[in-house]
């Protein structure tokens, strides 16, 4: 069987179109899926960018936001823009970096994608949080210790790390086991067919 990671930010809207997809995608296609929750900020001050860069080029912005409705209109999923965007999502990354190890990351993270996404909910707010882990059967306590330790937090950095070493540059992205990368949501169905060769 192939693997892919799948490199992911919660405040990216791409992200969130394959989020709510990579699974099924996956299984047709009998690729593992790794779940690799990271942080955008780093990668994008390394790039000299303050921002998101659909907020520094406004045209390109609100061709985004366009262009995500279509998409999601296309394949039955409501979308709203979070406001403020980006949304704060350091809290969330740290509880589904947590998460990995105990193998719910994969459904905290597409309940945390449909609630900014669709639902418009604040994904920084500490109860919305643990109203979705409720919802995916986790301990709220234990989510929020394991996510306020330092292996958590380490974690993530580390993962943030990896991902520039691996050239990444923007959310979502895929590295299938050779070490080829691919860039957008657009782009998933071509990462599964690489790793089906391996």
């Amino acid at each position: 069987m192939g693997k892919i990671a799948f490199w992911y930010e919660f405040a990216s809207t791409y992200s969130y179109l394959t989020a709510m997809r990579i699974d099924e995608a996956a299984q047709r296609a009998d690729v593992e899926v790794e779940w690799k929750p990271f942080l955008l900020g780093p990668v994008f001050k390394a790039q000299g960018w303050t921002s998101s860069p659909f907020n520094l080029f406004p045209a390109k912005g609100r061709y985004m936001v366009r262009d995500v409705e279509r998409i999601a209109t296309t394949r039955g999923l409501r979308f709203q823009m979070p406001d403020p965007f980006p949304a704060n999502g350091l809290h969330a990354a740290r509880i589904a970096t947590a998460g990995r190890a105990d193998g719910w990351c994969a459904p905290f993270t597409k309940a945390v994608f449909q609630a900014q996404f669709a639902d418009g909910k604040d994904i920084s707010d500490a109860d919305v949080l643990a109203s979705l882990l409720a919802n995916v059967g986790v301990d709220r306590e234990a989510a929020f210790a394991a996510a306020g330790l330092h292996a958590a937090k380490d974690q993530l950095r580390l993962t943030t790390e990896e991902a520039q070493a691996r050239g990444i540059f923007g959310a979502p992205s895929f590295t299938t086991e050779d070490g080829e990368l691919f860039w957008g949501d657009d782009r998933l169905e071509q990462a599964l067919a690489w790793a089906q060769k391996l």
